[in-house]
């Protein structure tokens, strides 16, 4: 039985304080239906389960999916619509009767980004609450931190947003940690993709990073460098700076890189701190002198909330490019547009891409279970493995080696567009095969 067609169907700045008011730019707009437990920011859990009928697993009355996401300060809404995301799939669920009879019920915690955090979250969930799966995971470091405790704790985690490369190519199709699984895009699509699309603008010579110094920022910098220059041997890469998680202050990394005179800005800080840092650039003047700024996550709808009215100004003079791991405009299919509608008319905002990839982990563990007809991890991952998929990002296989969903998504231009008013990366779209940008097992040098 699978589920997907449902979705159709239900139809900071400079200084501290500056900080503070971007921070509060990308939280959810005041009086929107977000799930209770991050709108009052109490326990960061909440629980989800509203099926009935007979269970037909002995001595359960439901299934309990845990979640495990950023749902406080300047990335909380990507938690926050982590959550959205996955009681949404568990509603439609029990509309229909659970998982073989089973009510769905969703509980997340804060992972703070921290890897002792999330490991003690997922002990709990699974130790004190039962929970026979997870889904989620914000930060690439928590992710590496996470495969090998899921051995351990013998469940199946489905990770929804982490991108490092490592985790599918090094810690599942290497080390063997198969209960792990990821339905979001790697940095492929960070990196990769925006190698190729610069490699067709010889405007485009000198290129400086400006990096979240950590695990994602380093690996999405290293992979764009040695993508392009397979392409282009007339580029050069002219300055690094790297910013520390909970950056506020960026003018140092902007007027360091600057300096060069690089054509082009690569740079991977996220949620508020993209936004701080591409306002603080546009007001350094950086723009009047580049050619693009590579925004990786900038697709992400917090961000396009919080940058709307500078986009609706032309501070970015058209300059600014982004993508996602699941963009809300693409693709043009029935399934995608109806699900986008659903998710307005039930939270008054657009779908970021960890609801859009976690609702999908949560529907495609209940077409798993249904298959296997148990709970079991074992059974549920090889029905996971090599599974096709039809979700509202399109349809796509899980692969079975590396247990990566392989999906493409769009990069583009920002530009404000009046039907959904609000910024959106919906100028010039570039859309590769997933063959040209991801990188395939056994991932030999």
């Amino acid at each position: 039985m699978n589920v997907f067609p449902r979705a159709g169907r239900a139809t900071v700045l400079a200084i501290a304080a500056a900080f503070f008011l971007v921070t509060a730019a990308c939280q959810p707009p005041e009086g929107s239906d977000v799930p209770e437990d991050v709108a009052e920011g109490e326990d960061g859990t909440a629980d989800e389960g509203s099926g009935d009928g007979a269970c037909e697993i002995a001595g359960i009355d439901s299934i309990q999916i845990g979640g495990l996401g950023a749902l406080s300060g300047a990335h909380a809404d990507y938690g926050a619509q982590m959550e959205m995301g996955a009681e949404m799939a568990a509603d439609e669920i029990n509309e229909q009767g659970g998982m073989l009879g089973c009510e769905v019920e969703i509980r997340f915690m804060d992972s703070e980004l921290d890897p002792e955090v999330a490991i003690g979250n997922a002990r709990n969930l699974v130790g004190e609450w039962g929970a026979e799966f997870l889904v989620g995971v914000d930060s690439s470091g928590v992710a590496l931190a996470l495969a090998p405790v899921m051995d351990e704790l013998d469940r199946v985690l489905v990770v929804t947003h982490a991108a490092t490369e490592k985790l599918n190519e090094e810690e599942i199709y290497a080390n063997d940690h198969r209960n792990v699984f990821r339905m979001s895009v790697p940095v492929y699509q960070d990196a990769v993709v925006a190698a190729l699309i610069v490699a067709e603008m010889p405007e485009i010579t000198r290129i400086a990073n400006i990096g979240a110094d950590y695990e994602y920022g380093r690996t999405a910098w290293a992979m764009f460098q040695e993508t392009l220059s397979q392409y282009r041997d007339d580029v050069e890469f002219v300055a690094e700076a790297w910013a520390p998680f909970l950056t506020s202050d960026f003018s140092p990394h902007v007027s360091s890189v600057m300096a060069e005179e690089p054509d082009m800005v690569f740079s991977t800080p996220w949620a508020g701190e993209a936004v701080a840092l591409i306002r603080q650039a546009q007001q350094s003047g950086a723009f009047q002198e580049l050619e693009m700024w590579w925004q990786a996550m900038g697709a992400s709808v917090d961000v396009l909330e919080a940058v709307t009215p500078d986009v609706q100004a032309d501070a970015f003079e058209g300059k600014l490019w982004a993508t996602g791991r699941y963009i809300f405009n693409w693709p043009e299919t029935d399934t995608n547009r109806e699900w986008v509608e659903a998710f307005q008319e039930r939270y008054d905002r657009l779908p970021n891409y960890s609801a859009q990839t976690t609702y999908t982990a949560v529907n495609a563990l209940h077409d798993a279970v249904e298959a296997a007809g148990s709970v079991d991890p074992a059974d549920v991952g090889a029905e996971l493995e090599g599974m096709i998929i039809d979700a509202p990002a399109g349809e796509f296989t899980l692969r079975a080696e590396d247990h990566q969903a392989v999906y493409p998504v769009p990069a583009g231009r920002v530009v404000y567009d009046d039907d959904w008013g609000i910024a959106c990366v919906c100028a010039d779209l570039q859309v590769f095969d997933t063959e040209e940008y991801y990188r395939d097992p056994p991932f030999e040098e």
